[in-house]
């Protein structure tokens, strides 16, 4: 019904989620009708032998897979907003994740979807079926925004919980050989579960903020996880441990329990808001690179930080060349927004430059 009024009426529509998306999709212009979806939050079936859930947009992401915990299932895109990001906003701006790397982003992990039109009807894109004929509609709506339509309900895929897994914290002394260390990692064959940088500065205020056991005199820290039976995780546990060791890291721990693990992701998912300890504002970058160009990418982009005189805080989801290059300042100094836009916009640039995109959305 809204869609058909505005449609008669000439207004802009604009659907809206958690607002944690990085791209600005859920800002309205003047003028426009903002539909928010965040109270369609039912989980209405879940298939477990099929794998799969039918659900409302407005369910939080991290809801979704608490309550697949004693099915042994998960929804496996995992943003750092997933304790407030809605599965309809994942479907959006199809959202990434630290453990997106090896299981795919969200168009990987959404079969089907209802979708209000721009004429107010309702059509359903995709389904349960392993390959439905005609064109990949679903695959159209994964990623457009609410620029094709809203979405209504979503069919879901869900992922079997590992039997095994391994979360390991290795430091560096130097960001670089961090990253060296992630690409090394891919060019040997592994895909690990996740593989996460922080920086020096990002790891300072995450301890601070959490308390998650983070050593504080590393330059990086690198979290990485892998997950499957117990002999592979431990051999590919094993791999990652010589090709640090190769990269001069300075400690290699892995997690004891499912609360260190927990623990430790609860710090890196915390980064941005850990980072209002440091300064009143921050402005945040979101590109991607081609992993084979992220280490060189990564020194620039502290170069043109240090030429500009800002402090960077950032994290990576690194293994799969997304870069959150995370500019920490005090808005109310003259001139400083304008220094770090600029600032933003040369990184940007040699991130582009490199082969990459603007955006992780």
């Amino acid at each position: 019904a809204v869609m058909r009024v505005a449609k008669e009426t000439g207004m802009p529509v604009v659907a809206r989620g958690a607002g944690t998306g990085l791209a600005g999709g859920a800002v309205p212009p003047q003028g426009s009708i903002l539909v928010v979806l965040t109270r369609m939050n039912q989980i209405y079936e879940v298939d477990e032998i099929g794998r799969t859930a039918w659900v409302g947009p407005g369910v939080v992401n991290l809801d979704l897979s608490n309550a697949l915990t004693d099915r042994g299932l998960h929804f496996a895109p995992d943003p750092s907003s997933q304790q407030s990001s809605t599965v309809g906003g994942n479907t959006a701006t199809n959202a990434g994740g630290p453990h997106c790397l090896a299981e795919g982003s969200t168009i990987s992990h959404v079969l089907g979807v209802e979708v209000v039109t721009a004429d107010g009807d309702v059509v359903m894109l995709g389904g349960a079926a392993p390959d439905l004929p005609g064109y990949d509609l679903r695959g159209l709506i994964v990623g457009s925004e609410g620029t094709l339509g809203i979405v209504t309900r979503v069919l879901v895929r869900l992922t079997e919980n590992p039997p095994d897994v391994a979360t390991m914290l290795i430091a560096f002394d130097d960001i670089n050989d961090a990253a060296r260390t992630v690409s090394d990692i891919i060019a040997g064959g592994l895909v690990p579960a996740a593989l996460e940088i922080m920086d020096h500065s990002m790891v300072r205020a995450i301890e601070s903020f959490v308390r998650a056991d983070l050593p504080l005199g590393a330059a990086a820290v690198l979290l990485a996880e892998v997950v499957g039976h117990v002999d592979g995780v431990a051999a590919e546990a094993e791999i990652i441990r010589g090709i640090a060791e190769q990269n001069r890291a300075t400690e290699i721990r892995t997690a004891t329990d499912d609360e260190e693990r927990a623990l430790l992701w609860k710090g890196r998912k915390s980064a941005f808001g850990a980072v209002a300890q440091a300064a009143p504002d921050y402005y945040l970058n979101d590109a991607v690179v081609p992993r084979t160009r992220f280490v060189e990418v990564i020194e620039e982009i502290y170069r043109i930080a240090d030429q500009h005189g800002l402090r960077l805080m950032s994290v990576f989801h690194a293994g799969d060349g997304n870069l959150h290059p995370l500019v920490s300042y005090d808005a109310a100094e003259p001139g400083m927004t304008d220094k770090v836009i600029a600032a933003s916009r040369e990184m940007v640039g040699v991130a582009v430059a490199a082969g990459g995109t603007l955006s992780g959305e």
